[in-house]
């Protein structure tokens, strides 16, 4: 399956043919949600959950990724490798980094099988795209893909509307960013016999400097949809991918540098023969292409249950390009060569590390609503299929090299599951939620690595994960309280950093209240999370950026989170949250100056103590004059407390807590020309803090300073955010 799949490519022409050119002018058709009931809970549900809405996506729209858009959610932290939200991002929750927050698609899995990772670069604009999101802390209830241990976050794409529209947005800014793209429905259209049908599109293009040297950005997309519908039936076709080339900017750089030069970007140096320093590399960049396609059936039943089909595929291919001063010729696989009665054993060269996989399965669910019960069942297989091989494509000796594969290997992950849900309506005030779920994971990986070595192991898991829980609700409150497990097999990089790399066991329980007036509303829960196992970064990483991680035995995270929203007058709400937790590693032992040492409980990695955001939302006027619709200021604040980038406390591993505000102005008005002109003004980090989001933190061994004695040597790598930027957007509606 290397090459797109034609078969969802003919479902979308067949979907076409049945749509003819004639408007339906009845109420609009509330499918928007229909994909992902199985896998999102409701408000009633005993679980710690977020909801955005389009609107509160279209607030911050100007071309930054997905999880800058989140940063203001309670507990979470978001980084930047160029600096600016565009390119590689990143998400922790809880202190739990990407590759543990489960995200899925209309409930298809989103996180690479091998690393866990969710890479927003290769979906750039994806947010003009996506019609709601959920994110629920914690491990949440089941949803299909690699268990939550922080967070999953479930995205429902654009959803079926009444009118026909079409919109053209531009937005530019700091750094030479730009995006612009255009989007469009046709609206409910009338079909032949009693389905209907509905057609929408976007393309985008975004580009941008980046804050940091060189981090440049140039990012493509798109995104189809097809649905023939009628009061029963739902048939969906999507499509949708991207293409991303960013120059690379995940080496980060240390204290010393961060100081004098902190937009320094170390990535492509190139040293002549006498170890000097001449130039960078021009096309030292990360290049990759992911193409998704989607096919969801839903059908409603006489007996009242409600079933949905998907079936999904998606392709990616790329790589990324890094100019390697003397490299051994060993290292490839290659013998030294004579030239000019000389030994030559090294070489600058180019190289290319490809990655090229396929992901296809299926995911299945029915619901069906009893009098006072509600009943989920559901799940999953999907199999994925990755190669990665790497190539020399420029060598300054031994020309015989290029092109050829100095490794090769292929890993194949098959992963099942299926689970059953059921949501009691007890009395009037009481819920009870059960929730189980059985995952089956078969991974395996064979070939030849960098070295070059030969490598080859597999890995069966069976999981368990069950959940449960109770809501009483009374007057204007509502109490929760839920246990959930979950389970988590390794990551590929932790396959290979440690032979003996063990599954994770997550136990959560969460206690909630919440409480909502006209005027006033509260969201609060603590939550404790008791780790079996946990795989936690260690700061290190490989070398193209990736986290390592390590198992270390016990470990716990105890927190308390508020959010809340405020109408302080008519015009002016605020809205508050808040983040303490306390997360530590139970007995810490690590290897630290040639000996194993007992640093007792530590901070977990990556978790700061509090974690804060506020918005104040001021709308001055309440009756517009025409042509003004509406008028929104918004004044945004993020505070992230200390935290360690190593599990030992280490003070060189410490990143400095940080408190960052932007300003948002947003106003609507109407036109003869356009149903409606929204312009968008965005001020970043508007009082120009330097400060640093992430990092890693690393160590090894010097044998050879002292003899007979060994000393751990600490080492540190820092990614500076932005200073004071801005974006303008304007979109005109049709």
């Amino acid at each position: 399956m290397k090459k797109n799949n034609l078969v969802i490519l003919i479902l979308l022409i067949s979907a076409i043919s049945f749509a003819q050119d004639q408007f339906i002018l009845n109420d609009t058709v509330n499918l928007d949600e229909i994909l992902v009931r199985a896998t999102r809970v409701d408000k009633k549900a005993p679980f710690t959950q977020n909801n955005i809405t389009k609107a509160e996506i279209e607030q911050r729209n100007l071309g930054q990724d997905i999880p800058s858009l989140l940063n203001f959610l309670p507990n979470v932290v978001t980084t930047s490798d160029a600096g600016a939200g565009i390119g590689y991002s990143g998400i922790r929750v809880r202190g739990s980094d990407a590759t543990r927050v489960n995200v899925s698609i209309n409930g298809i899995p989103l996180n690479d099988s091998e690393s866990h990772g969710v890479f927003w670069v290769n979906m750039p604009d994806f947010s003009s795209s996506t019609q709601s999101i959920q994110l629920q802390r914690g491990v949440g209830s089941s949803t299909n893909g690699a268990g939550a241990f922080g967070a999953s976050l479930s995205l429902s794409t654009n959803g079926i509307q009444e009118d026909a529209s079409a919109e053209i947005s531009l937005s530019a800014g700091s750094y030479n960013t730009f995006k612009a793209n255009t989007q469009f429905s046709t609206g409910t259209i009338k079909g032949f016999s009693d389905f209907n049908a509905e057609f929408s599109g976007r393309v985008s293009k975004i580009e941008s400097d980046g804050y940091i040297d060189r981090a440049s950005s140039n990012l493509k997309s798109v995104y189809l949809s097809a649905s023939i519908f009628n009061e029963n039936t739902l048939i969906k076709a999507i499509a949708f991918g991207g293409h991303e080339i960013t120059y690379q900017a995940w080496y980060g750089i240390d204290s010393e540098t961060l100081e004098t030069d902190r937009t320094y970007n170390p990535a492509g140096k190139i040293y002549n023969d006498n170890g000097e320093f001449v130039d960078f590399y021009d096309n030292q960049v990360d290049d990759y292409k992911q193409d998704h396609y989607q096919l969801h059936i839903n059908h409603s039943f006489d007996n009242d249950w409600v079933a949905n089909l998907a079936f999904h595929y998606t392709y990616g291919r790329g790589f990324y390009e890094q100019y390697k001063n003397d490299r051994d010729f060993a290292d490839y696989g290659y013998t030294p060569i004579i030239v000019d009665e000389e030994l030559i054993n090294t070489t600058d060269l180019v190289q290319r590390k490809w990655l090229e996989n396929d992901f296809y399965g299926t995911t299945f669910s029915a619901i069906k609503n009893f009098d006072r019960l509600k009943l989920v069942i559901g799940g999953a297989y999907n199999k994925y299929d990755g190669d990665h091989f790497g190539k020399v494509i420029w060598a300054k000796y031994g020309s015989s090299m290029i092109n050829d594969k100095f490794y090769d290997n292929n890993g194949i992950k098959k992963d099942f599951n299926i689970y059953a849900k059921a949501e009691f309506e007890l009395n009037d005030n009481w819920n009870a939620f059960v929730d189980m779920q059985y995952r089956n994971v078969d991974y395996k990986v064979n070939g030849i690595d960098e070295g070059p070595y030969e490598i080859s192991f597999k890995d069966k898991n069976n999981f368990f994960n069950p959940k449960f829980g109770f809501s009483y609700f009374l007057d204007k409150s509502n109490f929760y309280l839920s246990y959930a497990r979950a389970n988590k097999e390794p990551k590929r990089a932790d396959y290979l950093a440690n032979n003996d790399v063990k599954p994770e066991t997550l136990d959560d329980i969460e206690f909630g209240w919440k409480y909502k007036t006209d005027k006033f509303l509260v969201n609060s829960n603590i939550y404790y999370m008791h780790y079996q196992d946990q795989l936690v970064l260690t700061g290190s990483m490989d070398d193209v950026g990736n986290p390592i991680a390590d198992n270390i035995g016990k470990s716990y995270r105890l927190g308390l989170e508020v959010e809340s929203a405020i109408n302080i007058i008519s015009k002016l709400q605020w809205q508050p949250n808040l983040a303490l937790s306390i997360n530590k590693n139970i007995d810490k032992y690590s290897e630290f100056d040639g000996e194993l040492q007992d640093f007792g409980n530590t901070n977990l990695s990556y978790s700061p103590a509090v974690v804060a955001s506020s918005n104040i939302v001021y709308q001055p006027f309440k009756e517009l004059v025409y042509p003004y619709k509406n008028i929104s200021i918004s004044f945004l604040s993020k505070f992230v407390g200390d935290q360690y980038m190593s599990n030992i406390e280490h003070e060189n591993s410490k990143l400095d807590s940080y408190f960052v505000n932007d300003l948002s102005i947003k106003f609507e008005m109407k036109s003869k020309l356009f149903k409606s002109i929204v312009i968008t003004q965005m001020v970043n980090n508007i009082f120009n803090t330097k400060y640093v989001s992430n990092g890693y933190f690393y160590t090894y061994d010097d044998t050879w300073s002292a003899p007979g004695e060994t000393t751990t040597i600490t080492g540190t790598g820092y990614y500076p955010q932005a200073k004071i930027n801005f974006l303008l957007g304007v979109a005109l509606k049709f």
